[in-house]
């Protein structure tokens, strides 16, 4: 089936398998934490602050991970990566065993990780370019799930070998932002994909507030909602599979950052528990489609020896988005609501997506 054709490949099987995985832990860790941080704290603020931070790294590193995936073993810098990952969650785990956690261990936690996968990050683009105690559970297990990683990443048999002979790492990184900035089509993709992560991702941040003040609800409402958005978005990744390389990739991806700002705008308006379930795994879906076409377009594009400085410049703009978003949305919510500032959200996200259809910026005609 042309859905699994990239299984084929065996580097593609194995490194697929160890994400997967760290996956699974990372959001079991990103649910369990996000409760945390609202249990302490009882403030959208936090919760913005803490996604801020986690993030934040990607902003101020990823320049530098990206020049030194094009000049380093891109194998060995996944590895160190994945190992400071492992330790700040098995770190959490130890704290939240000994009942001695605290906000601020949460939110130093967090910028540590993030400093860990601005550098992972890029590296994990341009490897293989084609293609309380259950909170203490949670992140125990996240802590394992890099071990999965590790091992993965070792058995790989692809090998990223250096230029042999390279300049100044700020030359070279002059010569990435110099490349992204003359390709407008790229620009185009960089641009949209903070769109989407700065006013769509609050979303996910604010769900906990929306199971504990909205729905009257505790963490296992708000792990139902995570799991409907975590199940539609599976579903929008093996439909992006499916289609492979299709024909109007970038109107796509604009149609849908279009549909998933409407569907926002639902969900903040919607007061029924079921119907705000369906919302989500919708959500899931159109933010996997917009996600997966975009970065793809933008590794089609990218050539082998600027990959990693070009999927450095666009993770700051896709996953700095979020900490932005997060950020200026907790503030917002704190003053007036969280619905409210998700409705402006979606509206502005579709406002954007529909300015790139009436005007020609190369991104719909890919």
């Amino acid at each position: 089936m042309r859905m699994f054709a990239a299984f084929t490949y065996r580097d593609f099987r194995v490194q697929w398998f160890g994400a997967c995985t760290s996956s699974i832990g990372t959001w079991m860790q990103l649910v369990a934490q996000n409760w945390l941080v609202l249990s302490l704290t009882h403030s959208p603020f936090f919760l913005g602050l803490d996604a801020f931070l986690q993030q934040l790294p990607i902003i101020l590193f990823s320049l530098a991970g990206g020049v030194l995936a094009d000049r380093r073993d891109r194998r060995r810098t996944l590895l160190a990566s994945q190992y400071v990952q492992m330790a700040t969650s098995a770190t959490l785990a130890a704290l939240m065993y000994f009942q001695v956690v605290q906000i601020w261990h949460i939110l130093t936690l967090s910028f540590l990780t993030g400093v860990a996968q601005s550098f992972g990050g890029p590296a994990y683009q341009s490897l293989l370019p084609y293609e309380p105690q259950a909170m203490n559970a949670c992140f125990a297990l996240n802590s394992l799930s890099f071990l999965v990683v590790i091992n993965t990443l070792m058995m790989l048999h692809v090998k990223h070998i250096p230029p042999a002979t390279t300049g100044a790492m700020r030359d070279e990184l002059k010569n990435g932002l110099s490349y992204v900035w003359h390709h407008g089509t790229l620009v185009g993709l960089t641009v949209l994909a903070a769109a989407t992560t700065f006013l769509g991702f609050a979303l996910l941040t604010f769900l906990p507030l929306f199971a504990a003040q909205v729905f009257k609800q505790g963490a296992s409402t708000y792990s139902h909602l995570m799991a409907y958005s975590g199940a539609g978005s599976i579903v929008g990744a093996l439909t992006v599979a499916w289609l492979g390389r299709f024909k109007r990739m970038g109107l796509t991806a604009l149609l849908m950052q279009i549909v998933y700002g409407g569907l926002i705008i639902m969900f903040a308006l919607s007061r029924s528990l079921p119907i705000s379930e369906l919302l989500l795994f919708f959500t899931g879906f159109a933010l996997m489609m917009v996600f997966s076409t975009v970065t793809s377009l933008v590794q089609l594009i990218a050539p082998n020896e600027m990959r990693g400085r070009v999927m450095s410049i666009y993770m700051i703009a896709f996953r700095g988005g979020m900490p932005l978003g997060s950020l200026v949305s907790g503030w917002l919510a704190t003053m007036i609501s969280a619905p409210t500032v998700l409705i402006v959200n979606g509206v502005l996200l579709s406002l954007v997506a529909a300015w790139f259809l009436l005007n020609n910026h190369g991104v719909r005609d890919l």
